[in-house]
């Protein structure tokens, strides 16, 4: 419908508002990666704007990089689990916690949460059409190292291939279904922003921080939703039969070498055909000029310069960037 049409039933109810939504904290590259998910997004021509929620401690030069790529940048206060001695997974899965300010967004009626270290190759809006009412993901696999302390790896189960190796009748019932919290499909809400403060008052951490909080959290609600929209790579040498490359939607760059900003191929498995094919996909996004938000910034020469090309290796923005305000669409 044009902007301009008349809508001839004044009580028409508008359209649901959407939007995408990641997560930064510190002053470190991942703001690359969300650079990459921004003109990720804008290829797979997606209707909806990227929201990125930062922390304090994101420096104002970030920032600045986001808004010039046509992110809408909301600045979050951190959120703390019980203070114990817990040992997370990972040490910085800590600040992850934070990520719970996003059901604070209810200027949006639904969103869909991607991790930084995510990138996106075909379109996705029809996510937001999913049946309200759920809280949506992908199945997690837990046959890495990073599992090695749970029974699942102990025993070698894994929900990815539950016929393999069976869950013993002596250890009780199976365990629920288990997502991978770098990507979901939640509908932002105040009062369920506040029982998850409350609930994460009273729960211990464990090794997987805001991930295994928030399987508990949403267990009864939680609706698996294909590999395609969240392939995590270990999946490509752990379940490979559960895999068409070719038809993935959505790639997260989550195992140990895989962030395309930073890859050396060094590392275990990051020697593949597929993982370097993905990569380079990745790559291929972030580096196309074209794929730049609309609104450059102006050098002192005049020239029209894309704010990528002034991102250096050490992450730190040379040109004299000014302050804009957030678009409205990615």
């Amino acid at each position: 419908m044009s902007p301009n049409a008349i809508v001839s039933n004044p009580a028409a109810v508008q359209a649901p508002k959407n939007a995408y939504v990641t997560f930064l904290a510190g002053n470190g590259d991942y703001v690359k990666g969300v650079v990459g998910l921004v003109k990720g997004l804008r290829k797979a021509k997606s209707e909806y704007p990227l929201v990125v929620a930062v922390l304090p401690d994101v420096p104002q030069h970030h920032r600045q990089i986001l808004e010039s790529q046509g992110c809408i940048v909301r600045e979050i206060q951190p959120v703390h689990p019980p203070e114990n001695q817990t040992q997370f997974a990972m040490a910085y899965y800590v600040i992850n916690y934070s990520k719970l300010r996003i059901w604070e967004f209810v200027e949006y009626d639904r969103m869909v949460y991607l991790d930084g270290d995510i990138q996106v190759f075909d379109n996705i809006d029809h996510l937001f059409d999913l049946p309200t009412g759920y809280f949506y993901a992908v199945m997690d696999c837990f046959c890495e190292k990073t599992w090695s302390q749970s029974p699942q790896y102990k025993i070698g189960y894994c929900q990815q291939c539950p016929d393999k190796v069976q869950w013993p009748i002596e250890m009780g019932s199976p365990p629920p279904l288990y997502f991978n919290a770098g990507m979901f499909v939640f509908e932002p809400d105040l009062l369920t922003y506040s029982s998850l403060l409350e609930t994460l008052k009273v729960t211990p951490p464990t090794s997987f921080a805001e991930q295994d909080f928030l399987n508990m959290f949403f267990r009864k609600i939680y609706k698996p939703i294909p590999s395609v929209y969240n392939l995590v790579l270990a999946m490509l040498w752990r379940h490979p039969e559960n895999i068409d490359v070719d038809k993935v939607k959505v790639v997260h760059y989550c195992a140990a070498g895989s962030k395309p900003w930073r890859y050396t191929g060094k590392e275990e498995n990051m020697e593949r055909e597929d993982i370097k094919l993905l990569v380079k996909k990745w790559r291929d996004i972030y580096e196309d000029e074209s794929l730049d938000y609309k609104n450059v910034v102006k050098a002192e020469s005049g020239d029209l310069v894309p704010l990528i090309s002034e991102f250096s290796k050490d992450g730190v923005v040379h040109a004299d960037l000014h302050q804009r305000n957030a678009p409205s669409a990615a």
